[in-house]
């Protein structure tokens, strides 16, 4: 039996979870926080809350549904970072191999202008050097070089995004530090040299189609699926623009998107935020690496993605975490201030999306919004957690 056979075969139905979860989502709804979610939980590989709620497009009274298609933005990361440790178990990178052995050209400097060797590692953990512009002040040297941090600009090509962004300072030696970036897009280029063929194309045949994800891609299935894309407002969330940036002081102000990027073929498929796909596609594959990684990854490559890569070094304003390889790992859940266990997995994604593995709970959660920020880290996703441990006491 498949993965998602025996995800989605039987019926989701937890007494003790279902009041509590209807409770935070029904309760941001009703806010006006989210415009609309679809919110998946499994427990020891079976589901145990499932629902659909509020509306993918709010102008044309469209609901959300299980087969809704949303963008993904950053849970793009760690399917792209499957399909990269793939690529390491089958030979064809390593992962300490120099960028330059695949993209001869990509050689950015440090501010003293020397030129560091960036490793494939370094870009898996986010240890580079390199940074997404929305981090920078608006005259930062990724704003001057006209960066794209993989949502916007639809119709750039890989050439012209990585020529802008060796063109600018490393933000340090590749391996001192760690700063959430762009490194992911970077690497995505690096696998098509790699594999010879595109990244849509490895990543379907070494992650998605094995998995049966056949909603999930570098291009939405079917384009009425697709949820809009809403932003935080007041009295309620704005519909985005083509495009649309997030005004100050709002986190992540200046973060730019163009939510119909996806529908444009010349734009660069972006390793770190380019795909779209459904809540029950993405806890398809993040019950595959609970499990053990069959039929995409070995064993010991998903413990190596759960397991500290940036050793020693801190990320910036998340107390109690660390890096993997794809994901953030709990280290100390009272620091963090999270109620899951040490050792969770979680991300999320910048169009409003949280989603975490708790492996010493056997737990599972997507919880997917068409609302940025909140639906990534607002009080939506600590409403939500929240409701689930208390629901499994």
């Amino acid at each position: 039996m498949t993965i998602a056979a025996s995800l989605f075969d039987a019926p989701a139905t937890d007494p003790a979870l279902s009041p509590r979860i209807d409770a935070a989502i029904d309760r941001a709804l009703a806010e006006q926080r989210i415009v609309g979610t679809a919110v998946l939980v499994a427990q020891d590989g079976r589901l145990v809350y499932r629902r659909a709620a509020g509306l993918a497009d709010r102008e044309a009274g469209r609901p959300v549904r299980e087969d809704t298609v949303f963008l993904y933005a950053s849970l793009t990361k760690p399917i792209v970072t499957a399909a990269a440790l793939r690529l390491v178990e089958e030979g064809r990178i390593a992962l300490a191999d120099p960028v330059t052995k695949f993209l001869p050209d990509f050689r950015p400097k440090l501010a003293d202008g020397t030129e560091p060797v960036i490793t494939i590692r370094h870009l898996l953990t986010h240890t580079a050097g390199l940074i997404y512009s929305f981090a920078e002040p608006a005259d930062g040297p990724y704003h001057r070089a006209g960066v794209s941090d993989g949502l916007d600009a639809p119709g750039r090509s890989f050439a012209d995004n990585l020529r802008r962004i060796a063109s600018a300072p490393l933000a340090f030696a590749p391996g001192s530090a760690w700063a959430y970036s762009l490194a992911l897009d970077v690497l995505g280029a690096a696998l098509e040299v790699a594999a010879g063929e595109s990244l849509p194309d490895l990543v379907r045949r070494r992650v998605t189609e094995p998995l049966g994800l056949q909603d999930t891609g570098f291009a939405p299935p079917d384009r009425s699926r697709l949820a809009a894309a809403y932003a935080d407002g007041e009295p309620a969330p704005v519909r985005m623009g083509e495009p649309y940036a997030i005004p100050a002081p709002r986190p992540f102000a200046g973060l730019s998107f163009a939510p119909g990027r996806i529908f444009d073929p010349a734009s660069y498929p972006s390793g770190g935020g380019g795909m779209a796909g459904t809540a029950g596609d993405f806890l398809v594959f993040l019950e595959a690496l609970r499990q053990g990684g069959a039929p995409i990854l070995r064993p010991e490559t998903v413990q190596a993605m759960a397991t500290d890569q940036i050793l020693g070094l801190s990320m910036p304003d998340t107390p109690g975490t660390t890096f993997g390889y794809g994901f953030a790992l709990v280290t100390d859940p009272a620091a963090a201030g999270v109620p899951m266990t040490a050792g969770t997995w979680r991300w999320g994604g910048v169009y409003g999306h949280s989603w975490f593995v708790d492996p010493a709970r056997r737990l599972s959660v997507v919880g997917l919004t068409n609302t940025a920020l909140e639906g990534m880290k607002g009080e939506f996703v600590t409403d939500l957690r929240a409701a689930i441990y208390a629901g499994l006491e």
